[in-house]
């Protein structure tokens, strides 16, 4: 039988203790102190414009959305209407739809790029025929209608008169950006007037059209006030 010196015991004792104290306090300690990583949040940075529209800029046409051959006609006239929807909440200005077939009868294209040639007189014959003050290009410049959605808008809004720029946006939505994610979940969070949130995971995240019309309001998010 192996016997132990009473204060080799102590020593012992003493030092499981420590050991004890250390493993039980240091975990709790490291958990309660652990502040969790703030949300990020996606801000458009690529645009410029005016700090202010016009104070005689009232009405826009917005052009049909060209989609070029990024995606076929159907899906750029799917967002276009997603986009005419948000566009109207801004409340920047009356919005004047220039519809796909009114623009093949004008001008024989069903829609323009904003970085493409336009018609002689585009603009001033725009602005005489529906009174408007200046005209808003959406262009889709990458799109991927399957997770991980994506959906690039470039953007510009051009005074009739002088053809003058007054706003330009050109950004790239990713739907697996966790920046990205973050805001589509906010976006639609805070969009059910009852308060209740939305799942915007299955929603936002997987629908093209629920990521479109969330893409939309940050486009025209960062248009200038008035």
């Amino acid at each position: 039988m192996i016997s132990i010196q009473p204060c080799r015991r102590a020593r012992l004792f003493f030092c499981g203790l420590v050991l004890f104290q250390s493993i039980g306090c240091a975990s709790p300690k490291a958990s309660f102190f652990h502040k969790p990583k703030e949300k990020q949040y996606f801000t458009p940075t690529n645009f410029s414009g005016d700090t202010r529209l016009p104070v005689n800029l009232h009405r826009v046409i917005l052009l049909p959305v060209s989609g070029g051959s990024i995606v076929p006609p159907e899906t750029a006239a799917t967002i276009e209407e997603i986009f005419v929807t948000e566009l109207q909440k801004q409340l920047r200005f009356e919005v004047v739809r220039l519809t796909r077939a009114d623009c093949q009868r004008r001008f024989g294209a069903p829609d323009f790029s904003s970085v493409g040639a336009l018609p002689h007189d585009f603009l001033a014959i725009l602005g005489h025929d529906f009174a408007a003050d200046a005209v808003l290009f959406v262009d889709v410049t990458s799109y991927r209608g399957f997770r991980p959605l994506i959906l690039g808008v470039r953007a510009k809004l051009a005074t009739v008169e002088q053809t003058r720029l007054i706003w330009s946006f050109d950004e790239i939505f990713a739907a697996d950006d966790p920046a990205v994610g973050s805001s589509v979940r906010r976006y639609y969070g805070s969009a059910d007037p009852s308060g209740i949130p939305i799942d915007a995971g299955h929603g936002g995240l997987q629908s093209p059209g629920k990521f479109a019309a969330y893409v939309a309001a940050a486009t025209f998010n960062t248009l200038p006030p008035r």
